[in-house]
């Protein structure tokens, strides 16, 4: 029996995959558990109709991604942190608050886990940070650092 899978099934296939299993295991465990549907013509039009419509909505996820991407390369933010007398800072600059300085100077709301840094920012000056947008687009924002 053809099957159209539903989820991941271990050692058969993936999500939307097509594949051919005995009529016992498919009537037994795949269609009861809700994993699979029987690939007839109406279900195997749904699918094709699915995936013409993941295909349209992950085209226009990444165009909203390039799109934030141009806005964020041109822009830069300003973070002030505390620092000694001989200069040498108080903490350090964390993704969390690169991320509410870059809502609360240009409205801009990102997810502090999208922000890439390698390690904080423990110095006063200007840093490139990198911004992961999308699995195939990322950005670059400029930081100020300034001493307080």
């Amino acid at each position: 029996m053809k099957v159209i899978l539903l989820q991941d099934v271990k050692s058969l296939g993936k999500k939307g995959q097509t594949v051919e299993v005995s009529d016992g295991y498919a009537r037994n465990y795949i269609l009861p558990k809700k994993l699979g549907v029987e690939a007839n013509a109406s279900n195997i039009n749904d699918l094709k109709l699915r995936k013409a419509h993941e295909d349209k909505v992950a085209k226009e996820q990444l165009a909203k991604a390039q799109e934030l991407a141009g806005r964020i390369g041109e822009l830069s933010i300003e973070v002030s942190i505390k620092s000694g007398k001989d200069g040498k800072a108080f903490g350090s600059v964390s993704s969390k608050e690169i991320a509410t300085e870059l809502k609360a100077q240009h409205g801009i709301e990102i997810d502090k886990k999208k922000i890439v840094l390698d390690e904080p920012i423990r110095s006063a000056g200007v840093s490139i940070v990198t911004i992961k947008l999308h699995r195939e687009v990322t950005a670059k924002l400029t930081v100020k650092v300034k001493e307080a």
